[in-house]
């Protein structure tokens, strides 16, 4: 008959491996590699996940890409984990293949209220152009251009496919490719000296606090209804979740308001505060939120932790 210490033994002998396996350290999960595209929206939910992931034992690494289909090809390659900027219905045509093929998966949609299509300067739409269908009759004001972001990106193949195809009548015009940064100095140098420009707006960006701008109507069929009305997912590699549960757990939690995002942003953009110091100010001053993205998560050994205290530490660490 064995006794209860030799039972005690056994039991923990059997057990050493489920308990091992129950945290994400066990299932070599400590690496994060997050995609990242210039986007100041994207940059701001990044920032947020590092800062929480590395305060949880993990490394975090923010792979640069130049624009979205580079980062669904290094995630069907396993050298990108997670990418929190798939925006539908607009990156679908760039997404599609590697749903198709299973290779990668959305975990959750992070934030609903999102918009993205052209838009002008407010007193471009007063002076009349209201609609895709405006755009070529002001050719002259505008020369003939439409600005967009970065090469690749799908808002700029919806633009291009309305050029190629001569949809409203813009076969003469010219795609501005470029970053978000340079597009947005254009938009800015513009509307300081009262000029004319169409470009791609979105939502959410520190553009509709900083800017009187209005979007335009009739491009349902490039970037969706209700005036480009869209969502933003967050994209993982095929088998994140089940291998790394906790992991998983975290990026299903970090989900977003615009109007936090642009809160963040702003300081970013227009008070020139670096990413990292932004989020820690906005997470020490908002400890609820950081509970809620906490909940349910433990350090990546498995290890319970305080989310209030997180956050409080936050201002301790602004310095890192």
């Amino acid at each position: 008959m064995k006794t209860l210490p030799t039972l005690t033994l056994l039991f923990y002998t059997l057990a050493a491996p489920l308990i091992a396996e129950a945290n994400d350290a066990a299932a070599n999960c400590r690496d994060v590699n997050i995609g990242v595209v210039d986007w100041t929206d994207l940059h701001i939910v990044n920032g947020v996940a590092k800062t929480l992931l590395e305060e949880l034992g993990y490394k975090v690494s923010l792979q640069t890409e130049p624009a979205t289909p580079q980062v669904f090809a290094k995630m069907e390659a396993r050298d990108i984990d997670v990418f929190m900027g798939y925006w539908t219905p607009a990156m679908k045509p760039i997404a599609q293949r590697y749903y198709t093929d299973k290779s990668v998966q959305t975990l959750t949609e992070n934030l609903d209220e999102a918009r993205w299509t052209l838009a002008v300067p407010d007193y471009v739409y007063d002076a009349g152009l209201h609609d895709f269908a405006d755009i070529a009759k002001f050719a002259d004001k505008l020369d003939g251009r439409i600005y967009g972001l970065e090469q690749g990106s799908s808002g700029n193949a919806a633009i291009l496919d309305m050029i190629k195809g001569n949809a409203f009548g813009l076969k003469d015009f010219k795609l501005i490719e470029t970053t978000e940064r340079i597009m947005m100095a254009q938009v800015k140098g513009k509307v300081r000296k009262g000029e004319w420009i169409v470009f791609m707006g979105w939502a959410p960006h520190p553009m509709n606090q900083n800017y009187a701008i209005r979007y335009l109507s009739g491009g349902d069929d490039y970037f969706g209804k209700d005036y480009g009305a869209a969502i933003v997912n967050t994209s993982v590699r095929a088998g994140l979740a089940e291998s790394c549960p906790n992991l998983g757990r975290f990026f299903e939690n970090l989900t977003f308001r615009a109007s936090v995002e642009e809160e963040m942003m702003d300081q970013v953009s227009n008070g020139f505060v670096p990413v990292d110091r932004a989020v820690r100010m906005w997470m020490h001053a908002n400890p609820q939120q950081v509970s809620a993205w906490l909940n349910g998560v433990t350090t990546i050994d498995g290890k319970p932790i305080d989310p209030a205290a997180m956050a409080a530490d936050m201002e301790l660490t602004l310095g890192r």
